[in-house]
């Protein structure tokens, strides 16, 4: 790899300025709607992809015009955890920048659609005036850290919000660009050079995921993270955490030496300890992680290219710390729990379904504006989950039936739409905004829906749970490789169907079908739910039986996802 060339990324990075690059002067060059090339990649360390329609892409070429441009921008929040009031703060950024919408993300954080150039600016500090940041919501850096999204259902909880918000800020990134750029924030002169103490001039090869998670619930999907913490509990306490590095879900179609990738467990450290093994495993990376090849840049690869056991050697001489034997643990789900729940404390939480993390107001179902009635009525918490949707947290007895009341209202409860099926999927935003998207995902997977369901109450399986996730291209921003069936984009109207995963996350799904139509994956699906009904063992979930019965065989480790 010495000998190889660094990508172009790296070479922008380097000559950046600690992320600053042109931005500031990009902005307000009125000649276009975009910002320099070299620009839209350190944007991403910003918060921003610029993006453009692609619905009427081909149009604006022939008449000669530059395409659509616009930005998504989303917002870093650690754990997910909102008060009510910062919701109608980003309700307000929605109304007002963006295409009316808010989109829930995957990672518990929100992203806004839409933001037309000379409108970033004002648009990142109104969510700064919310008291959030899009610092390190994008780029080759730490991400959002991602953490069970109902802190409050117990002490437990609690505490893992608490180590997420400490790792989130101990891994961001100290570079001044982001306050110079977008909140005008001084330009401090020193003879000293700016420094990253962890990231270095040119930061991480990839970008770079972390999670909490706390057993039985697999809710963040934690071996899909490059680091992940398994909450420990002894006599009602936290002890520790495992730890797992390496996981990881994006690939590229046709290059076997990419493949998604489920976390390695390092072993168990103590909750003083979780700063310091976080740090070691993201300098490994940032030195051993490849620069040559984005596609292969992430760090499951460098696990994989290295070894586990000189993975875990380094981290501990980095460290410090020894890993001791991973204490014992089990998941049973990786989706959300819906509707009313009581905490420890006496207080309520109503899981709030959210097709794909969509908050819009449209056909009778009005998201936007019935969270916005909902905000201004219960004056506490939001909390946004790993699976896209929210938690209307910390509701009283007596408020109980007046968000009830404005749920039915605006007609987003859940009982009015969301069958076990609808329930536990999710999708990407792929067309028309996504610059990556080979097919429909988030616009596509509502009406498949429709007539999955149609099929599962042919064989009466109306009330089973399966998960299923769509995706426009092989990144895998839904984590399709982990659901129980998983649709990947190849193609307009064509995907590659996945199938078999382990119900709580811990087994990747095998390839079924190859650039298969709807119907094709539907007709391909109808006997298996069939068989499925006919010859299940009792309890036995979906992936289970699919692998039991070598419908399709068991992915042990991601490398073998291309196998024949």
């Amino acid at each position: 790899m010495s000998d190889a060339k660094l990508t172009e990324v790296e070479g922008i990075k380097a000559a950046s300025r600690h992320l600053r690059g042109s931005i500031a002067s990009g902005l307000i060059d009125p000649v276009t709607g975009a910002i320099a090339d070299s620009d839209t990649q350190l944007s991403k360390f910003h918060g921003i992809y610029q993006q453009d329609d692609r619905d009427i892409r081909s149009e604006r070429k022939r008449r000669k015009l530059e395409p659509a441009f616009s930005f998504m921008i989303r917002a870093r929040i650690p754990g997910g955890l909102l008060t009510t009031a910062q919701w109608l703060g980003l309700d307000r950024i929605a109304t007002t920048h963006a295409n009316q919408t808010i989109r829930l993300t995957t990672r518990q954080a929100v992203q806004y659609h839409g933001v037309v150039k000379r409108n970033l600016k004002q648009t990142v500090a109104e969510i700064n005036q919310a008291a959030l940041d899009t610092i390190a919501a994008c780029g080759d850096v730490n991400r959002n850290v991602m953490s069970p999204p109902l802190p409050a259902l117990s002490s437990i909880h609690r505490e893992v919000q608490q180590y997420a918000e400490a790792l989130s800020e101990h891994l961001m990134p100290k570079s001044r660009a982001y306050h110079e750029i977008w909140l005008d924030g001084e330009k401090i002169e020193s003879s000293k050079p700016e420094i990253e103490p962890i990231y270095g001039d040119t930061y991480l090869p990839r970008k770079f995921k972390a999670a909490f998670v706390i057993p039985p619930q697999n809710d963040v999907d934690v071996f899909a993270q490059d680091l992940g913490f398994i909450t420990v509990v002894k006599e009602g306490r936290v002890v520790g955490f495992n730890v797992t590095a390496g996981g990881g879900m994006g690939m590229t179609h046709g290059e076997t030496d990419t493949f998604p990738r489920l976390g390695d467990v390092l072993g168990f450290i103590a909750p003083d300890d979780v700063l310091t093994v976080a740090e070691a495993i993201v300098t490994v990376q940032r030195d051993y992680g490849d620069r040559t090849n984005r596609k292969r840049a992430r760090l499951k690869y460098t696990i994989e290219d290295h070894g586990i056991d000189w993975f875990r050697s380094e981290v501990q001489k980095r460290s410090g710390i020894s890993f001791t034997a991973a204490e014992d643990f089990l998941f049973v789900a990786n989706g959300d729990a819906y509707g009313w729940q009581r905490d420890d404390v006496g207080a309520w939480h109503y899981g709030l379904f959210v097709e794909n993390g969509r908050i819009a107001d449209s056909k009778g179902r009005r998201y936007l504006s019935g969270l916005r009635a909902i905000a201004q009525h219960h004056k506490s918490e939001f909390r946004l989950t790993p699976n896209q949707n929210l938690i209307i947290s910390k509701v009283a007895d007596k408020n109980k039936a007046s968000i009830d009341a404005l749920l039915a209202e605006y007609g987003i409860d859940n009982n009015s739409h969301a069958t076990p099926l609808r329930l536990n999927s999710m999708a990407c935003v792929a067309f028309p905004t996504c610059g990556q998207a080979m097919a429909e995902a988030e616009r596509f997977l509502p009406s498949l829906i429709d007539k999955l369901d149609t099929a599962l109450n042919q064989h009466g399986l109306s009330d089973e749970a399966v998960t299923l996730r769509m995706t426009g291209c092989a990144n895998g921003c839904a984590r399709p490789y982990i659901a129980e069936i998983g649709l990947v984009g190849k193609a307009p109207g064509r995907y590659s169907a996945y199938l078999g995963a382990g119900f709580g996350g811990d087994r990747l799904s095998a390839p079924f079908l190859d650039n298969a139509n709807e119907e094709e994956v539907l007709t391909a699906l109808n006997p298996l739910f069939a068989s499925f009904a006919a010859d299940r063992h009792e309890a036995e979930h979906f992936g289970d039986f699919l692998v039991r019965t070598q419908v399709v065989r068991e992915i042990t480790a991601g490398r073998h996802i291309h196998d024949r």
